[in-house]
């Protein structure tokens, strides 16, 4: 290749190069900013409630070394009246969710926090307080009964509803292992009056499928001689034959 060549190919080379150094680079739409955590380490739970305007509830669960124990804070803001509580207490197992309610319609809320367990016999826990002028009152929440327990395994569902505490959730037939799930509910509505709960089933235990059913036996009554219908025949009366006697005079 003659030097010439050589230089204008490499020339050429280059001239293209820097008109591609000069032209802008491809807009590139940047990435959105990772989200913030709402809570950071101690705290492994928040939940922000409302009640109504300047007034507002914020719900934590903390606590270091453990995933299954710890405590609950919740922190009363009044913003009108700037005054800020705090209520605590110990906590057994991990929320899963918290309630706002005004069941006996007095006008002061009730802040129910469900945590889940890991108690074979009492999967679900409510820690339950009434507020009055920035005061919290502890309430017991009423455990399941024996009959209530009856094929209880957990799976808890809890909501609001016209005002009432709703809890419902599944029924299982067996034990252990083996157990399985029969299909049905129990649905328990929970109301509160005098800072006392009181607690009803709404659900009716289906029967369990798996054992067989015994038909009814319908048995025929017998029917009453006194109660038969009237025919149109009409009986016939049977006479009977006079005997004739003879008397001594006709031999």
């Amino acid at each position: 290749m003659r030097k010439s060549s050589f230089f204008a190919f490499f020339g050429g080379l280059a001239l293209i190069g820097s008109f591609a150094c000069n032209q802008p680079a491809p807009s590139v739409a940047p990435l959105p900013p990772p989200p913030k955590p709402d809570h950071v380490a101690p705290f492994r739970y928040h939940k922000l409630l409302e009640v109504s305007p300047g007034q507002e509830y914020d719900i934590f669960s903390w606590g270091r070394g453990s995933a299954t124990t710890g405590s609950f804070l919740i922190l009363h803001s009044d913003s009108a009246a700037k005054k800020f509580t705090t209520t605590s207490g110990d906590l057994n197992g991990s929320i899963v969710d918290v309630y706002n309610s005004d069941m006996d319609l007095d006008g002061n809320p009730e802040i129910l926090i469900h945590a889940r367990g890991t108690d074979s016999t009492n999967y679900a826990t409510i820690y339950a307080f009434e507020f009055t002028g920035g005061k919290a009152d502890k309430l017991n929440f009423p455990k399941l009964s024996t009959s209530q327990q009856k094929g209880y395994r957990g799976e808890d569902n809890f909501y609001i509803k016209e005002g009432k505490f709703i809890r419902e959730f599944p029924i299982y037939s067996g034990k252990g292992k083996d157990a399985k799930n029969t299909g049905a509910k129990r649905i328990l509505e929970y109301s509160l009056r005098d800072n006392a709960f009181t607690v009803k089933q709404l659900s009716k235990d289906s029967v369990d499928k798996s054992q067989p059913q015994v038909q009814p036996v319908t048995v025929k009554k017998k029917t009453d001689v006194a109660n038969k219908p009237a025919t149109n025949h009409t009986p016939v009366k049977k006479h009977k034959k006079k005997k004739h006697h003879r008397n001594s005079d006709d031999n």
